[in-house]
């Protein structure tokens, strides 16, 4: 299977994609984590960075916004974790989309999972949909 695992953070079911899984390339690779996750009732899917195609960094390229998008159809909050620094530092475009991800709550870029515990934390137990 997926290696995937549905986990408990800060009172949220999560999906944790396995960091040695296929690519999120196209519109269809979101898909399937989306299925994976309604299958499970998950109501955030945390996506490692090396999870992502490399064109996902390049915003030109569409790949991030045909991936986000999915997401946000299916009102399923997705989370980014792992460093992207050295993308970041290639690309003002992506800097500046980064900081507009993270100030709302559709998708997040973090570092750690434990990050992303403090962010729900802060945030507060949202209501269930």
């Amino acid at each position: 299977m997926s290696g995937d695992t549905l986990v408990t953070l800060h009172g949220r079911s999560v999906l944790a994609c396995a960091a040695d899984g296929p690519k999120l390339c196209e519109g269809a690779d979101a898909l399937r984590v989306i299925a994976e996750a309604a299958g499970y009732g998950a109501q955030l899917v945390v996506v490692p960075v090396r999870r992502l195609a490399g064109e996902f960094f390049t915003l030109r390229t569409g790949v991030a916004g045909e991936l986000v998008q999915k997401f946000v159809n299916h009102r399923l909050p997705l989370v980014v974790v792992g460093d992207i620094s050295v993308h970041v530092a290639r690309s003002a475009a992506l800097r500046d989309f980064v900081a507009e991800a993270n100030a709302g709550h559709q998708l997040w870029f973090v570092d750690t999972l434990s990050e992303l515990e403090e962010k729900l934390r802060r945030q507060g137990r949202p209501a269930t949909a």
